[in-house]
């Protein structure tokens, strides 16, 4: 079994992989902000996930998961989302608290516990932030969205976040922007940093650091 620190290296490289550039390597500095880690400590850790063969290292680029990386990191990520999801459709916990619930269980849940909660759940394809959920065999969905920031005017509909702490939740709930959320973009104002939306009859304007890791589906008008 491993440890919950390979596990949370793991999913971390994961979760950076799919954000990036297909196929391209992970930064260590990427990770390491992502961990809230030293360089040091993450030079340390690299080394020891490439001896014990989850990672591949390529000097001066990054780390790739190898295929066995791959396949635990796609377990931590189902338990951590599946989690997620049970916390809010079960016990009703704020989807803008479950994340760091789920950072403990996901590491102490069987996996037959994990095949019943997906199963009690109706084998759901996303958890409450709209992250696809991997499968039991590891098989993810096809993500065909777009990063708010990179959009034209136009109708969309808000299918991921890309964010996980309390307050930046906590505000995308207040201003009516959850998974499913519908709005139209009207313009954007790249000297101001700012896109401003239309959503229910209302006009919002999101910062470039919010409509970097706000992900939709749509289409320019």
């Amino acid at each position: 079994m491993l440890s919950s620190t390979v596990e949370n290296y793991l999913k971390a490289i994961l979760r950076l992989s799919e954000e990036g550039e297909p196929d391209a390597p992970v930064p260590a500095g990427k990770i390491a902000e992502a961990l809230a880690v030293t360089p040091g400590t993450i030079t340390t850790m690299m080394k020891q996930l490439k001896r014990d063969g989850w990672i591949e290292y390529i000097p001066r680029k990054g780390v790739h998961l190898t295929e066995s990386g791959r396949r635990s990191a796609l377990q931590v990520l189902r338990r951590h989302r599946l989690t997620e999801l049970f916390l809010v459709e079960v016990l009703h916990l704020d989807w803008a608290h479950v994340h760091e619930e789920a950072e403990v269980l996901e590491h102490v849940l069987s996996d037959r516990l994990v095949e019943r909660i997906d199963e009690m759940l109706g084998r759901p394809a996303v958890d409450p932030h709209g992250d696809p959920i991997p499968d039991a065999q590891g098989r993810m969905r096809e993500d065909a969205t777009r990063r708010l920031d990179e959009c034209s005017a136009g109708d969309y509909v808000l299918k991921r976040v890309g964010r996980d702490d309390a307050e930046f939740l906590n505000w995308l709930r207040e201003a009516g922007l959850k998974p499913g959320a519908e709005f139209r973009l009207l313009r954007r104002e790249p000297l101001a940093g700012v896109i401003e939306l239309e959503i229910q009859g209302r006009a919002l304007r999101v910062g470039e650091l919010a409509s970097a890791v706000l992900w939709v589906e749509g289409k320019a008008i």
